[in-house]
């Protein structure tokens, strides 16, 4: 199996509202699902992390074969739609960092 190259990435910082971190990682994870922007061949690398000290704080770490590609992705209906149901689960602005890869590793 070859896989596309990660050139472009991005880590973000999620809070949820008090007691919906499970909410969050769930809408989160549900970006694999077939159909949405995780489950796209363009998309190398998708981890969903929780903090060890806040169940309420959540952070994704995705790489992506292009910022363009990622753009496109995020353009379709499906993820329009996880997007929008962030609205209700977070508490605050997330914090995102765009990030270009320079290597590693990623096995489950």
């Amino acid at each position: 199996m070859t896989t596309s190259p990660v050139t472009y990435g991005f880590a973000a910082t999620m809070t949820a509202r008090p007691g919906r971190g499970d909410d969050l990682i769930e809408l989160l994870l549900s970006a694999l699902d077939e159909g949405n922007p995780a489950a796209s061949e363009s998309c190398v690398v998708y981890l969903v992390s929780r903090s060890a000290a806040d169940p309420d704080v959540a952070q994704v770490i995705e790489g992506w074969t292009s910022e363009e590609d990622h753009h496109r992705v995020f353009a379709s209906e499906a993820a329009k739609a996880i997007v929008a149901r962030f609205a209700d689960l977070l508490e605050g602005d997330s914090v995102y960092t765009d990030l270009t890869p320079a290597g590693g590793k990623a096995r489950f």
